[in-house]
């Protein structure tokens, strides 16, 4: 069924003449990750592209943990290449040291310093681009890693729209690990994750990481960005799943399965998924939304 799933969007005015297959699956991007490494995914990282009157803003697509730019967005880059935006993304937060294939995993380093690969990226988009703000669309770890560029590294006044899916604003307790934690450190059982994925520990539902970005009256959202969270109740990675939503006058939250009881996507397949698309769009382009129907999804396969 997943990788059968093929679907491709009439492009809007300034995308390409001949659309990119839109791959409603997560396997499709694994795929493209083996046989091309550190590639970006279809309709990434034109940097000659020109924003449109109907797109003005850049849409910047930042992956999660483990993850990289080449697996991540099979379904989402080409879908918005389709749709007339211009499109970029990342890898971030990589280990060299742990060497080939390992070291094309990212989100492993620092939160801190992978928004700091952040900054300097949109910066290069703006500057390539000439436009003045981007949108970001981020999964997971993405979501909280541009949130602190947004919040605390000055992007605030460099994103227009934010698009969350399965972010986790308030970390994580998946397998009570957050609990656990402080006992594993004790026993000195961290140092391999201390070493080679720090970003791990800080999504914790009580690290000093996840503190910070809520500190402030406003907790996690940061006033001049407009952000749209898109979550699924059978999130098995964010528990719980609400810590993908903000409370927020700037903020509406999706949870795929009010409007869609057939879908059952989790952690992964929500980012390449026929639902999460819709939702996206509209959020991306409000003034022309249009219905999300809903489409059956599997678990993992989408």
């Amino acid at each position: 069924m997943a990788l059968a799933l093929v679907a491709v969007l009439p492009p809007s005015a300034g995308a390409a003449q001949r659309p990119l297959p839109v791959h409603y699956t997560l396997l499709a991007g694994v795929a493209a990750a083996a046989l091309h490494p550190g590639a970006p995914p279809p309709g990434a990282n034109d940097f000659s592209c020109r924003p449109t009157a109907a797109h003005p803003r850049p849409v910047v697509l930042v992956h999660g943990l483990i993850g990289n730019m080449t697996d991540n967005w099979p379904a989402m880059s080409p879908l918005l290449k389709n749709n007339g935006y211009c499109v970029f993304a990342l890898t971030y937060g990589t280990a060299p040291e742990l060497g080939f294939p390992l070291d094309q995993r990212g989100g492993l380093t620092a939160i801190e310093l992978s928004a700091q690969t952040l900054s300097t990226f949109v910066d290069r988009v703006l500057a390539a681009t000439g436009a003045r703000e981007v949108d970001i669309v981020g999964h997971s770890e993405g979501t909280i890693m541009s949130d602190y560029y947004a919040k605390f590294l000055g992007g605030a006044a460099k994103i227009g729209r934010f698009v969350g899916i399965a972010g986790l604003y308030r970390g994580t307790n998946v397998a009570g690990l957050a609990r656990l934690e402080p006992l594993a450190r004790r026993l000195g059982v961290t140092a391999p994750l201390d070493s080679h994925c720090r970003a791990c520990i800080q999504l914790l539902d009580n690290s000093p990481f996840i503190a910070k970005l809520n500190s402030g009256a406003d907790g996690a959202a940061v006033r001049g960005v407009t952000y749209t969270n898109i979550v699924t109740r059978y999130d098995k990675l964010v528990v719980p799943y609400t810590s993908g939503m903000l409370n927020a006058a700037n903020a509406t939250n999706i949870v795929v399965q009010a409007g869609c009881k057939l879908d059952f996507s989790d952690h992964l397949s929500i980012v390449a998924e026929r639902n999460t698309a819709g939702h996206m769009l509209n959020a991306l382009d409000p003034e022309h939304a249009r219905p999300v129907r809903c489409v059956p999804v599997l678990p993992v396969v989408g």
